[in-house]
């Protein structure tokens, strides 16, 4: 008699079929009519409310002054968000040198203009007279060379410039020694050990890299500035809202002119946040 060594493989087990349970989602069909209704109601009573003055919307959509103060929106929105960016990055470089002076001054700014409303320093900016009558330039405790009249000096819109730019680099700064610190520290040994450096680490290594972290949130920041330009209206400067109080003023047609501004706002917004969509999916797929 031989015993063989060989035995039958067994057969695979399969786990016991489960079902699954579809939720019973009434509640959300019940709730969706319901917010579909009030939204209906909303868009009706907004249609065939006569107070709101949609004739007037229509007359004074495209008006010079209102077309004026797009412009104006858009022009400082722009410079000062690049003035921003440049603010941003001297302050962030600051941050990162080892010299305790630079960085102290880095932190003492983003400490300051971030932490005090936009609106107190565009006042602030705007009355700088009270402070300083005149603006001068020469040597300290000696002769003077050229003396201005600080009021002549700073207009509304170099207030608005002033004030927009140097609150927006606070933030900027921060994005930007963010994205500093997001790159692997391992690169940067890896570039020094090559030779490189520090200067050229940081411009040819770490700033590029930084860059595809930046750009998603500074799109972010350029919308919130493109918004934040209707605090310019408290200093008179010819921006979107002040253009429609302009008109409003006149008229007394309050909430027909909030409507163009705010129309014009979300277009603006709109436009920009497809930007920001395209530029994240840009670096996105770069990353």
């Amino acid at each position: 008699m031989t015993v063989t060594g060989t035995t039958e493989a067994a057969a695979p087990v399969r786990p016991p079929k489960r079902r699954i349970a579809r939720r019973s989602r009434w509640g959300e069909w019940i709730l969706s009519v319901i917010v579909l209704f009030l939204l209906v109601l909303l868009a009706n009573s907004l249609a065939t409310n006569e107070r709101l003055g949609w004739e007037v919307v229509g007359e004074y959509l495209f008006s010079p002054l209102i077309i004026g103060g797009v412009g104006v929106t858009l022009a400082i929105a722009i410079g000062c968000m690049l003035l921003a960016i440049v603010v941003g990055l001297i302050s962030a470089l600051m941050g990162q040198s080892h010299s305790p002076v630079l960085k102290t001054l880095s932190v003492g700014y983003v400490w300051v203009f971030r932490g005090t409303p936009v609106l107190v320093q565009l006042i602030f900016w705007y009355n700088l007279a009270l402070l300083f009558p005149r603006l001068t330039i020469g040597v300290p405790f000696g002769p003077e060379f050229w003396s201005w009249d600080t009021n002549e000096v700073i207009s509304p819109i170099v207030a608005a410039v002033i004030g927009l730019t140097l609150a927006e680099g606070a933030f900027m700064s921060e994005i930007i020694r963010g994205g500093i610190t997001a790159v692997d520290r391992g690169q940067v040994e890896a570039a020094q050990a090559l030779g490189m450096t520090k200067r050229r680490t940081m411009r040819r290594i770490v700033l590029p890299q930084a860059t595809r972290i930046v750009i998603p949130p500074t799109g972010n920041e350029f919308i919130t500035m493109l918004k934040g330009t209707s605090l310019l209206a408290v200093i008179a400067v010819p921006e979107l809202l002040f253009s429609a109080q302009r008109i409003y003023n006149v008229n007394y047609q309050v909430t027909a002119l909030l409507i163009v501004a705010s129309l014009w706002y979300l277009a603006m917004t709109s436009v920009a946040t497809t930007g920001q969509y395209f530029l994240e999916r840009h670096y996105a797929r770069k990353g």
